[in-house]
């Protein structure tokens, strides 16, 4: 492809529908000058290619194999897992056509409640990159191209797409921004995706510090930077600032400003050309047709378990744990059967096929003995899609009460209880001391249960280790009362999150940053450094083989780890080198604005806040009629897959629709809900009755796209 001249010959009509997707996961094509469309489809950890140009993609998708997401494969602290992962998703998106993948994500968790922390690797930006950039590389070793995300300090889901992230620079670039410049440097992502928020007072896709002065001038991006699906605000200011291809695109005005910009001399026809660069050098690197060849699902299913097994991580063990397979074992707890594998939200894959622990433990025939005569007790409890989903944060850091009643009722009968956890974040574990053992699976993809069985009998050695503090209880995280409660989001703990906050305050944690439980033990010498090289002996002492991972710290911060694999009685010395600490000096001061007022409310309100007037109301309940609709149909199906997966979608859109403003649901609906809609949603809320109606018919005229003339 000869980049220059397509862009010489290129109209400023084919450059503005070039910058712009459509059909919600595609760029628009250019037949004239033969420039094809490129395939987008949501990871991150496997591919949710859609059926149909709509956002009901969420639950209408081809099958594909959902492996275990990240806050699990965190858990491995083995880069190997998530590239491993990375190549096997990389070949599904080859078979499907998709040539670039939106993830990984390496949002720092900031707070366990935030409700995409399942999406994200760990508190730790070193750790998260490293793991991240791993992913990355096994993808686009398939010659499929990785969009990272989401850029930056998108740290809570109450109010993303308003939000305002307020921190000073040294907070943002040594927490914030380290993950994504680590992954940029190390592995070259394909794109980039700029978050919805605001960092102090700027939206992301209009902030040229952010996408321009660094990303590209200090890290040396040379990719192609989207936004997150409905995140423009002005789309003149986001070209100008270094933002490349609006999504999920079809909206009107977006193209009328582009258009208007270079006709009246706002918009500079270098910046627009820049972006359409960008653009083309992706499309040119990485479209190509699908690959006709079969995945082999059954592979990939069992390379889940695999991956899955190395992720877990056992939290406590009083000798309950492995079971030897002759006791007598009493199961229950509601994801025995219906096992939470994955995550709600964009991400939610259409699995090929689903291994729950009772269908692993089935297979082994083990039969299932009244309380009054097992030996042990078997919990499955954890965080169902109700508790915990993209769109929303959590309310609190407790399991569902039933859960908990269940648990304590099994503690009081005497019998040795072991807990098998699932869900993507933290919780409060009030009966730790209680049981006798508890292994944490996280989200540990579709073939979970076959890990979880293996792991339990002992077929398999955990080694996973937690990539993020478990805390005693919610109060004692930093910033607890505050966080997710409104627009303005100060990030007033500074760098102090996780493990950072909780050794310097000294303050005690159900489980550490690093800490996980094997069935055998190990030595450490303690490290040892020679001319910058970190040199450390573990021993596995017990009579097991088993993995260990070696964590090296300096200043209270980690610099550097390796997991290794021990037989019995065996050593081995680990050597690391530590990533270099950034010697700059950033400055500390942080200005926090007053809060907007909820009304009247404006463009960039939260949908919810349209409930305040009579006529706003009706407004907000007719868009709520979408999910409930989608709902209602979706229980009318038959039980299995297919249902679980659209009622999961309904609730999710009810969910984005309750914390949408009226400016990010025009970008993300395109054709259906007009940008004047939006404005006329406004001042009908406000009172402003006549000029409201009078919106309605202010028809925004673009010309036809390229693939329409």
């Amino acid at each position: 492809m000869d980049i220059e001249k397509i862009i010489r010959e290129m109209t400023a009509e084919e450059k503005a529908a070039l910058v712009s997707g459509t059909d919600f996961m595609y760029t628009n094509p250019v037949p004239r000058l033969k420039i094809p469309s490129l395939c987008m489809s949501d990871g991150p950890h496997g591919v949710r290619k859609q059926i149909g140009g709509s956002s009901d993609g969420v639950s209408h998708s081809e099958q594909a194999t959902a492996f275990p997401t990240a806050a699990a494969t965190a858990s491995s602290w083995n880069p190997d897992v998530t590239r491993r992962m990375g190549e096997a998703i990389g070949r599904e998106c080859r078979h499907y056509g998709v040539h670039t993948l939106l993830g990984p994500g390496v949002n720092i968790k900031r707070n366990p409640l935030c409700g995409r922390n399942f999406e994200y690797f760990s508190e730790d930006p070193l750790f998260a990159g490293v793991m991240a950039a791993a992913e990355t590389e096994g993808v686009q070793a398939q010659g499929v191209g990785v969009c990272l995300k989401h850029f930056a300090m998108n740290n809570s889901e109450n109010y993303r797409f308003m939000g305002n992230s307020v921190a000073s620079e040294n907070t943002v670039r040594r927490l914030y921004l380290k993950p994504f410049e680590y992954v940029v440097k190390k592995a070259k992502p394909a794109a980039l995706m700029c978050a919805y928020n605001q960092i102090n007072g700027v939206f992301c896709s209009e902030n040229k510090w952010l996408l321009t002065d660094v990303l590209r001038g200090e890290w040396g991006f040379d990719g192609v930077v989207m936004t997150d699906w409905g995140a423009v605000h002005d789309r003149v200011a986001g070209v100008k600032a270094g933002l490349d291809l609006e999504m999920p695109g079809d909206t009107a005005v977006c193209r009328r400003w582009i258009l208007d910009g270079i006709a009246d001399g706002s918009l500079p026809k270098e910046d627009l050309d820049k972006a359409c660069r960008n653009i083309l050098k992706w499309i040119d690197k990485y479209v190509q047709p699908a690959d006709p060849a079969p995945v082999d699902w059954q592979a990939h299913h069992a390379l889940a378990a695999e991956l899955a097994a190395e992720c877990a991580v056992l939290m406590k063990n009083n000798g309950a744990l492995p079971l030897s397979g002759g006791e007598k074992l009493h199961i229950t707890g509601e994801l025995f059967e219906n096992m939470r594998y994955q995550g709600a939200g964009s991400s939610q894959i259409n699995p090929t096929m689903v291994t729950t622990a009772a269908d692993a433990f089935r297979e082994r025939g083990i039969k299932n003995y009244p309380l009054e005569a097992c030996d042990k007790v078997l919990v499955f409890a954890g965080l169902t899609d109700e508790y915990e989903s993209e769109g929303c944060d959590r309310e609190n850091m407790r399991l569902p009460q039933n859960q908990l009643r269940q648990i304590d009722s099994l503690c009081d009968s005497g019998k040795r209880v072991v807990v098998v956890l699932f869900g993507g974040s933290p919780v409060e574990l009030p009966f730790f001391d209680r049981v006798d053992a508890v292994l944490n699976m996280y989200l540990p993809g579709q073939n979970g249960g076959t890990a979880a069985a293996q792991l339990l009998f002992g077929e398999k050695n955990p080694s996973g280790k937690l990539a993020e503090t478990w805390a005693l209880r919610y109060e004692d995280v930093p910033g607890a009362a505050d966080f997710g409660k409104k627009i303005t989001e100060v990030y007033a703990e500074g760098t102090g999150v996780g493990y950072r906050y909780f050794n310097k305050r000294h303050i005690p944690v159900r489980c550490p940053f690093g800490f996980g439980l094997s069935y055998t033990t190990f030595a450490h010498s303690g490290w040892k450094e020679t001319d910058g090289v970190y040199r450390e002996t573990i021993t596995n002492t017990g009579d097991r083989s088993g993995s260990e991972v070696a964590q090296l710290f300096i200043d209270g911060e980690l610099r550097a780890f390796q997991k290794i694999s021990l037989n019995p009685g065996e050593s081995k010395t680990v050597e690391l080198v530590p990533e270099p600490a950034d010697s700059k000096v950033y400055s500390d001061a942080c200005t926090v604005p007053e809060e907007p007022p909820k009304f009247p409310v404006t463009m960039e309100s939260r949908f919810t806040d349209l409930r305040q007037t009579f006529i706003g109301r009706r407004i907000f309940n007719f868009a709520m009629n979408t999910p409930k609709k989608m709902e209602a149909a979706a229980n009318k199906l038959p039980d299995g897959a297919e249902k679980d997966n659209k009622i999961k979608g309904a609730q999710f859109m009810r969910r984005i629709l309750e914390t949408n403003s009226p400016r990010s649901l025009t970008m993300t609906s395109g054709k259906t809900v007009p940008y004047n809609y939006a404005q006329a949603f406004v001042e009908l809320t406000n009172g402003h009755i006549l000029r409201g109606l009078g919106l309605f018919f202010k028809k925004i005229k673009v010309p036809k796209l390229p693939k329409d003339e």
